[in-house]
């Protein structure tokens, strides 16, 4: 396993170019064209088709809970899952529901039935990035492991304040491709090349047995694994990461192939790298080419997000 590095971020530099990062650590994506998507694995990927994108910066990682801390103290800003939903946004919602409250994962004891996600989501009062595992829990140990249970508008709120962005999917797939033209991961096509674990994934009996080969239970601290071929880490596993686009099965069938943003509206934003939790037997989606979509008010503890400029 690779080094853990330090990312805390630097002073906006508004005349930065790509020999110059806006912000320290930042790397940068020279663009170019790729063939996005697979046509091997799920019919949202498919086809593969030609995508082109322009130069940007990335930054290494994942926002940490480190980061988004000195955000919030900053900012007095106030997450999604910390704040009571409104009865209006949720007709028909049982009022005890309507407070803050965030998604957890909680391992069964046993086999469960695989069709039916309730088995090991629990919507838990009181979880939120301060709390990832619920009340009670805490960030103690924590600070460079990726920020959780963030919506949507958390990490734009967060990326508007640093002044930097959230990437598109199509900027998102191409850092994480890190220069390996069709490659099932972002390290090639093995999924553990002579034996070396290269991601935080699931590894057992999804959902009641983890194996940790990987060494981590839930999320690791940014930097674990090796990195791509840009300097990018935990492009996959770890935890998804939020993508500026709304998510379509379809759109990229006939849409815009020169730096595409997805559909103008819909009712999910579109995820990608996959999570801890992924398994190729239930969630095969820590490929590059994997995509997912969820409500943009989703917060969960394995979604997360990474900056771009």
């Amino acid at each position: 396993m690779s080094t853990l590095i330090d990312i805390t971020p630097t002073k906006r530099n508004p005349k930065s170019t790509s020999g110059k990062p806006p912000f320290e650590n930042m790397v940068w994506i020279p663009g170019g064209t790729f063939m996005m998507g697979s046509d091997d694995h799920y019919p949202e990927e498919k086809p593969a088709h030609p995508v082109t994108v322009d130069g940007f910066w990335a930054d290494p990682c994942t926002v940490t809970n480190a980061q988004f801390s000195r955000f919030v103290e900053h900012t007095d800003y106030v997450t999604l899952a910390e704040r009571a939903p409104k009865a209006e946004d949720y007709p028909g919602a049982k009022p005890e529901l309507l407070i803050p409250a965030s998604v957890v994962f909680k391992k069964p004891a046993f086999r469960v039935d695989l069709s039916n996600h309730y088995n090991w989501w629990s919507y838990v009062p009181g979880a939120s990035w301060r709390h990832p595992q619920g009340p009670g829990s805490s960030l103690k140990g924590l600070a460079k492991h990726p920020v959780v249970h963030v919506a949507f508008e958390d990490a734009e709120a967060y990326a508007k304040w640093i002044g930097k962005e959230i990437p598109t999917e199509a900027e998102w797939e191409f850092a994480a491709r890190g220069k390996l033209e069709g490659a099932a991961f972002v390290w090639g096509d093995e999924f553990e090349p002579d034996g070396e674990v290269m991601a935080n994934t699931w590894q057992g009996d999804f959902p009641h047995e983890n194996l940790l080969e990987d060494g981590f239970e839930w999320t690791a601290p940014v930097g674990s694994f090796p990195p791509n071929g840009y300097g990018l880490y935990e492009m996959a596993g770890n935890v998804w990461e939020w993508t500026a686009d709304w998510f379509s099965a379809t759109w990229h069938l006939d849409g815009p192939r020169e730096n595409p943003t997805g559909p103008p509206s819909g009712d999910r934003r579109a995820l990608r790298g996959g999570s801890y939790l992924c398994h190729a037997s239930y969630c095969h989606r820590y490929r590059v080419s994997a995509r997912m979509g969820n409500t943009p008010d989703s917060s969960t503890g394995n979604i997360g997000f990474r900056c771009a400029r």
